[in-house]
């Protein structure tokens, strides 16, 4: 038996035993946005710690920052062959609105051939299949065809600040040839497919104040500014009737999407106007006319309300005109458009038009420039076949609206082609109550990162320093075909 097919028969005899690791791992709140889960996440990098060195992966360690902990591991047992560098996450979104989950987030459970519980998908059950590829190759045949360095970070859902600075000023502990990612999705299930493209982010709140304190709104209606409604004037003028954004400047670094691009899209499986409404539980939505909804959804910029906070919140009425009001928004970017231009024309835009009897302030948060990648890397041709020999299926390339911070750090800062290899899909609740993970993912992620081992080992280190170059830090217009 060859040394990745006794790898296969592993992964495939102990499929269980990782289903029980996936599901321990899933029951840490390891929620990197709450100050009061700092505890959690500790010990959820620890348990993970634990575990790399128990599968043999050796120098298993935590790395401290300002933040969260790095997890990090490496393998070196295979002189002469290239480095791989594998990056996930450990932490995880809020789980509110808690009423709404059918089951404890953090008491995952399987039902109907998924895996429920917050992380399940973003990222645990995708980071799990490298894991169990990991074990799989260790101890089936106590050495793996080259070598490999993990680092798991626990705050990619709040923009992976502390990580960034790290790698900065620490490369060496990401010295690779090569790295791999798995945080994104499938066209569908049993679907296998490749990211080449992702969108950057620019987060923002916006918050608006107006009386000393809350006021009696019978006292005072009719003559007390009401900030909760300069606040709703505010982000409706940051909108335009015919769908795109209003502020001023945030199209005119936006690269217009090529006939072929458009063309490729469209023969993406799984990205019909169709396809698409279903997934969203609506019949039509409101957007920039004139592209498709695929086309809108990771090529052209967004932007999102993703939280208002004004008022009284509580059960019943109570009639008062609330002092302040705030908003949480973000926007999604796209090849050329570049965060801190963004960021000048969206202050402009909210203080231009900002009534004048409010106190308002726009205050910025993580961003993150988009990345484009070469899909004729031979790293990504290695990962084709490596997908295609795990789901016996033709794997795609697609585009994804989302966005991974670490991407550009990986590329464009330390040169590192990058491999965007998801198990997720659309359908799994990513962010939302009821996240979920399909198991048959899991296993065929598993055989998949055992195939792309075993792919990228046959690569000579040559292809790797010659792909495309080191683009520019910024440059996002850096596109390689």
């Amino acid at each position: 038996m060859t040394p990745h097919a006794a790898a296969i028969d592993y992964a495939r005899t102990h499929r269980k035993g990782a289903v029980e690791g996936l599901k321990r791992f899933v029951s840490f709140p390891s929620i990197s946005a709450h100050p009061n889960r700092r505890a959690d996440i500790r010990q959820c990098a620890s348990w993970l710690v634990e575990h790399l060195t128990s599968i043999g992966m050796r120098r298993s360690r935590l790395i401290e920052t300002g933040g969260s902990p790095i997890v990090s591991a490496e393998w070196r047992g295979a002189p002469n062959q290239p480095t791989l560098l594998i990056y996930g996450h450990y932490d995880v979104q809020p789980v509110d609105p808690l009423d709404e989950w059918q089951s404890d987030p953090f008491a995952p459970v399987v039902r109907d051939g998924y895996m429920y519980g917050r992380g399940a998908s973003d990222d645990k059950g995708q980071l799990w299949t490298h894991v169990a590829a990991l074990e799989a190759w260790l101890r089936s045949t106590g050495s793996m065809p080259l070598n490999v360095r993990c680092l798991f970070e626990g705050e990619e859902e709040i923009g992976s600040r502390h990580l960034m600075q790290f790698l900065k000023s620490r490369p060496r502990e990401a010295r690779a040839d090569f790295a791999v990612i798995s945080d994104m999705t499938m066209p569908s299930a049993g679907r296998p497919a490749l990211t080449y493209a992702l969108r950057g982010s620019l987060a923002f709140e916006i918050t608006v104040e107006g009386p000393s304190r809350d006021l009696h709104a019978g006292m005072f209606g009719g003559v007390a500014p009401d900030p909760s409604r300069a606040l709703a004037e505010i982000i409706s003028g940051l909108f335009r009737e015919d769908g795109r954004i209003a502020v001023g400047g945030v199209y005119d670094d936006v690269r217009v999407i090529e006939p072929r691009d458009r063309r490729w899209m469209a023969s993406t499986p799984g990205t019909s106007d169709t396809e698409i409404l279903r997934e969203t539980g609506v019949t039509a939505v409101p957007g920039e006319l004139g592209y498709t909804l695929y086309e809108r959804q990771t090529s052209r910029p967004a932007l999102t309300v993703n939280g208002i906070t004004a008022g009284y919140q509580g059960v019943g009425a109570k009639s008062v005109i609330a002092s302040r009001a705030t908003a949480k928004l973000s926007m999604r970017l796209v090849s050329c458009q570049d965060p801190g231009r963004v960021q000048a024309a969206v202050k402009a835009h909210v203080m231009r038009y900002a009534p004048r009897e409010f106190r308002v302030n726009v205050r910025f948060g993580a961003s993150a420039l988009p990345v484009e990648i070469d899909r004729g890397e031979p790293i990504q041709q290695a990962a084709m076949r490596a997908l295609r020999r795990g789901f016996d299926e033709s794997p795609s390339f697609i585009r994804s609206g989302g966005t991974v911070p670490i991407v550009n750090v990986l590329r464009n800062e330390l040169g590192l082609p990058t491999v965007l290899m998801g198990f997720g899909l659309r359908t799994d609740n990513m962010h939302a109550p009821n996240e979920r993970f399909l198991l048959s993912h899991l296993s065929r992620g598993t055989e998949s990162a055992i195939w792309f081992l075993a792919e990228a080992a046959r690569l000579k280190t040559t292809n790797f320093a010659r792909v495309g170059g080191r683009p520019k830090v910024g440059t996002t217009c850096a596109i390689l075909r």
